[in-house]
């Protein structure tokens, strides 16, 4: 515009100057400048005239957040976010191929320990019917397998130390063990109140189970005990409060069915039926037992579970070894010389039984706990094979159901508290993208019908 101003230097006429004229011309990129004036300023435009027309476009439209330079700065932000973006893709690719190794490794070691869990299991029960043929004394082997459960502390220090970085003596780990019993550790009213009734459930239950091998095949004593996972589950939610579960409800159902018809497999009478009490007595104990570690002992880690056993293995030493003297002069289990004992069956014995357990306590801590008990339902199957090969067992069809009855129970109980949430969210995962296509078509109908309403345009980005 044109303006007049004082004369210079006392000069009487004026002076005109002109003012530099600003023309915005919206249709063009290159007309959007200065024609006058300070060439100084820097240009805000782009080279297409994108963003001159954007940021009018938000200005005229009213939308939230608006300031001059909106779209340059957003386009800055989403330069730097794009620059970040290879760095932090590399470090979670770095700690997703992380962490599949180490579930691939953990499968894998779990895998590797459902065989050897499976094997020492079917070798336990296979050892213990080859001893009775030369040594049929059930108590004496019972008692004498569970004395080796002391070895287990020493042997789990003897990890510490060569694992561990810091060491500590064995009377600092043991104290520190003992905390399972109570902040004070063990005494020796708490090694009474807390070993006893537990050292006479395990006793039992090795007792009870040995007593059935002598009247029932391996395959049919080692179906008959994985039943206990059913009365562990009825006990939890009666005694524990647990929670109520209708699939586990149904593999209950199933169990008692399955020890129904390995009853009826003989006609309920002779040898059959008493082993199928003691196999089910066998595993009822063992229910209880893991029902009332978990009431009063709650979770309890490698070290005091060790800790535990061994001292188990101490009260069976010391507290139960009168019993073994009294049924050898009551004559009920009598065996001549101490050296005409089969030895070799006994510490075969006792030494797989020794592996199992502490497969199965390290097991629980060094992959999942499910795979520990598939490695168990495993032994029916592998128990079954040796049967048929080297025993010439011949199963009947109703023993075969019963079988296959209590082992699919068993897979039913090893089924997590979400599974009903997990398998919906399965088939759910199939209809998303069904689902997410529909839902973008609906939304790019909404928005196309909102900007014709606003007159707004669509501009693509250069």
């Amino acid at each position: 515009m044109i303006s007049t101003e004082g004369a210079e230097s006392g000069g009487d006429q004026p002076c005109f100057r002109l003012e530099p004229l600003k023309t915005h011309l919206p249709g063009k990129a290159g007309d959007s400048h200065l024609l006058f004036g300070d060439m100084d300023t820097p240009s805000k435009v782009t080279a297409n005239g994108v963003q001159d027309i954007e940021d009018r476009i938000l200005r005229i439209t009213g939308y939230y957040g608006y300031f001059p330079g909106y779209s340059s700065h957003r386009r800055e932000e989403g330069s730097e976010s794009h620059a970040d973006t290879p760095g932090s893709e590399a470090s979670e690719e770095g700690t997703s191929y992380q962490t599949c190794a180490n579930t691939v490794l953990k499968v894998l070691g779990g895998l590797l320990l459902v065989l050897c869990v499976s094997s020492s299991w079917v070798g336990t029960t296979q050892l213990v019917q080859l001893t009775f043929k030369s040594f049929s004394c059930p108590f004496f082997i019972s008692w004498f397998s569970t004395n080796w459960t002391i070895l287990l502390f020493p042997l789990y220090y003897g990890g510490h130390v060569v694992t561990t970085r810091d060491k500590q003596t064995p009377i600092q780990k043991f104290r520190e063990c003992s905390r399972l019993f109570g902040e004070d550790g063990m005494t020796l009213k708490l090694f009474l109140k807390r070993t006893a009734p537990f050292s006479i459930l395990w006793t039992l239950t090795n007792y009870l189970y040995l007593l059935a091998l002598r009247k029932l095949t391996a395959t049919d004593v080692s179906a008959l005990y994985c039943c206990h996972k059913a009365f562990v589950f009825l006990l939890s939610w009666i005694v524990l409060k647990d929670r109520f579960m209708g699939v586990r409800i149904v593999a209950a159902i199933m169990a008692i069915t399955g020890i129904v018809m390995m009853a009826y497999a003989d006609g309920f009478h002779g040898d059959s039926i008493i082993g199928v009490a003691l196999a089910v007595g066998s595993a009822s104990t063992s229910a209880l037992y893991k029902v009332l570690f978990k009431m009063f002992l709650g979770s309890a880690n490698l070290g005091e579970v060790a800790h535990f056993l061994s001292t188990m293995g101490v009260f069976n030493l010391i507290f139960i070894s009168f019993i073994p003297l009294i049924l050898y002069f009551t004559k009920v289990e009598h065996w001549g010389s101490l050296s005409s004992l089969p030895w070799g069956y006994l510490c075969g014995l006792a030494g797989l039984w020794l592996v199992f357990n502490i497969l199965v306590n390290v097991g629980v801590v060094l992959t999942y706990p499910i795979l520990i008990s598939i490695g168990t339902l495993l032994s029916v199957p592998g128990n079954a094979v040796v049967d048929v090969l080297k025993h010439e067992v011949i199963f009947s069809v109703v023993r075969l159901a019963a079988t296959c009855i209590i082992c699919l129970g068993f897979l039913l109980l090893l089924l997590p508290e979400e599974w009903d949430s997990v398998t919906l969210r399965f088939l759910a995962a199939f209809k998303k993208p069904e689902e997410h296509g529909e839902e973008l078509t609906d939304s790019s109908i909404h928005t196309r019908s909102r900007s014709q309403a606003n007159g707004a345009v669509s501009i693509p980005m250069a």
